[in-house]
């Protein structure tokens, strides 16, 4: 397949999630002082914060949560679980995270490589769900920005992933047809299925080699191997 576009997704794919939240709450932690407001131990904190995040991003990309609530929420109930009810703290500590992790710059392995690679013979862009003002500042903090030519996310386009609008919107901004793309990205559901459905190819990035059953394109455990069949 001769493929002209690539898009990628960015939290988890390209921006190390796990690394740089790890950092950015770690600080904040010490800033808010929650050992002394009770939390037991940092590392369950971050551990108890991992689990309820993702089950309100599946929220979110359902439509059930907002954005604004998604930037508390996720705090406010982590809290919970120390039996700290304090919304003011879930908030505030919401806004100083998304402060900061931006600002963080771990990136898997390669990404810089395969980026100077593939930005040589494709047209590259990013479809994220991620928050349109966070996602930019993620890119230009990493100096990957100047790598895409459009950063299409889920407020921009109006739809969250897997929703094959987004993808068709995608597809318009980039000026690119299914049959000449391909979708690089973690998350089956999201990225690789909703591709599927709207016949772009994919790779699913699963370095933790996660088992599954899903009948994709490619997939790969290290960014490195794109330069195996592109």
């Amino acid at each position: 397949m001769q493929y002209e576009t690539i898009f990628f997704d960015l939290d988890h794919t390209l921006w190390d999630f796990e690394k740089n939240s790890h950092e950015a709450l770690t600080e904040l932690a010490d800033k808010h002082k929650l050992i002394e407001k009770g939390v037991s131990s940092l590392d369950s904190f971050i551990s108890e914060y991992f689990t309820i995040n993702e089950l309100l991003w599946e929220e979110y990309r359902m439509g059930a949560i907002s954005k604004e609530s998604l930037r508390y929420e996720r705090f406010y109930r982590t809290l919970k679980k120390y039996e700290i009810e304090d919304l003011h703290l879930a908030k505030r500590f919401g806004e100083d995270y998304v402060s900061i992790s931006p600002y963080k710059t771990h990136l898997f392995p390669h990404s810089v490589d395969i980026l100077n690679y593939l930005n040589e013979k494709y047209s590259l862009h990013i479809i994220t769900n991620g928050f349109e003002e966070v996602q930019h500042l993620k890119l230009k903090n990493c100096k990957l920005d100047h790598y895409f030519t459009e950063v299409i996310t889920s407020e921009r386009s109006g739809y969250k992933k897997p929703d094959e609008r987004m993808f068709h919107f995608s597809l318009e901004a980039a000026g690119a047809t299914p049959q000449k793309s391909l979708m690089i990205g973690d998350s089956l559901e999201a990225d690789i299925v909703g591709a599927q459905n709207v016949g772009i190819d994919q790779v699913y990035f699963n370095p933790t080699a996660n088992s599954h059953s899903t009948i994709l394109t490619y997939e790969i455990k290290s960014l490195a191997e794109l330069k195996n069949f592109l």
